[in-house]
């Protein structure tokens, strides 16, 4: 019973610490993926030592096989609470909407806007940004206020360079230094 606890436990570290490697390499941080594939080895070796320790011990083999799935779970809500990296967001509205654009920046996103040919050569509006993850859902909340039928997609950007968000990341950075050293 004791070794199914341990296996149990071990993967509930495994797979969130295997998530965040994988996280960490898509995002090209290599030394953090591999610091935490070394970690995710050690881990992976001794749930696994003891599963094959035992193979008519199916207590062993349930416990490797649940503390994986309720990992995969923690590993999703901590990836989600992480929020690495950035987003872009692109809303498609009926109207232009000057207050909403005006809104959005006050509150510190970059926004670009553009007039675009929809079906039927109808007008529509797109607005575009390039936010950190964590205020995707802000951003999201805010376009919802002001136009609750925006058609809005976000995805992952590889790489980008230049623009208001680079300025805007290299000014926080100054920023938060000096408030570290206020505080």
């Amino acid at each position: 019973m004791l070794q199914a606890l341990i296996i149990f436990i071990a993967q509930l570290l495994f797979v969130p610490v295997l998530t965040l490697r994988t996280i960490t390499m898509v995002k090209g941080m290599k030394e953090k993926a591999a610091a935490l594939g070394m970690l995710e080895g050690v881990i992976y070796v001794i749930a696994l030592g003891i599963v094959f320790s035992d193979l008519s011990n199916y207590l062993n083999m349930a416990s490797y096989a649940l503390g994986f799935g309720v990992g995969i779970y923690i590993g999703q809500i901590i990836e989600q609470k992480l929020a690495i990296g950035y987003v872009s967001i692109e809303v498609n509205i009926m109207n232009k909407n000057e207050e909403l654009t005006s809104h959005l920046r006050d509150e510190g996103f970059s926004v670009s806007t553009a007039e675009v040919e929809g079906m039927n050569q109808a007008r529509r509006y797109r607005l575009d940004c390039t936010a950190r993850r964590d205020r995707e859902a802000e951003f999201i909340k805010i376009v919802s206020t002001y136009e609750p039928s925006a058609f809005i997609v976000s995805y992952e950007p590889r790489n980008f360079k230049g623009g208001y968000i680079t300025k805007a990341m290299k000014k926080n950075k100054h920023v938060k230094s000096k408030d570290q050293t206020l505080s």
